[in-house]
């Protein structure tokens, strides 16, 4: 297993800001405001998580200034630029409702409103403008597009996922 599998993609340390060690990063989620009071992040080094940790944080939209302990020069800084921001994925705040992380629904059963138990998610697959639960169904792969329109309800107690899938798209797979 790799040792990043344990840790989610936060974002991405930019640039230095100023001399004294501080830089710039990208957040990379839809509610930044909820990584106000972090105390320490994870970066790669030659692909392992290593810990860093913060004195300050200071977060506006999707950006944030962070000064670490032990950075205090812009040649320290400048090292860090364009590393990745990582954290273990129990820090990872709760969803609810039908909003979930993609790690979280691998293994859910996939129920259609028409067809009933298409089958488990094996994985979730990033395209560029989509993604899409991957699924098979006696061997047959289907690829259900994730969007509100069609989740209609996450039920985690018993690992489900009911949908209401597009005229024509399971018989696409599975004719």
């Amino acid at each position: 297993m790799n040792p990043i599998d344990e840790y989610f993609y936060l974002g991405k340390i930019i640039k230095p800001n100023g001399y004294k060690g501080k830089v710039n990063a990208y957040l990379d989620t839809d509610e930044p405001e909820l990584y106000t009071d972090l105390k320490m992040i994870f970066l790669l080094n030659d692909g392992l998580p290593v810990p860093y940790f913060i004195e300050l944080i200071q977060v506006l939209n999707n950006k944030a200034t962070i000064t670490f302990q032990d950075v205090n020069t812009l040649e320290k800084a400048e090292v860090l630029s364009q590393k990745e921001i990582y954290l273990p994925i129990g820090d990872l705040p709760p969803l609810r409702g039908n909003k979930f992380y993609y790690h979280e629904v691998t293994g859910f059963s996939i129920i259609d409103e028409n067809h009933g138990i298409i089958g488990q998610v094996q994985q979730v697959l990033e395209y560029p403008n989509q993604a899409v639960f991957q699924v098979f169904s006696d061997e047959k792969e289907v690829l259900i597009p994730i969007s509100n329109k069609i989740i209609k309800l996450v039920d985690r107690e018993k690992k489900q996922i009911q949908i209401k899938a597009p005229e024509g798209l399971i018989e696409i797979y599975l004719e």
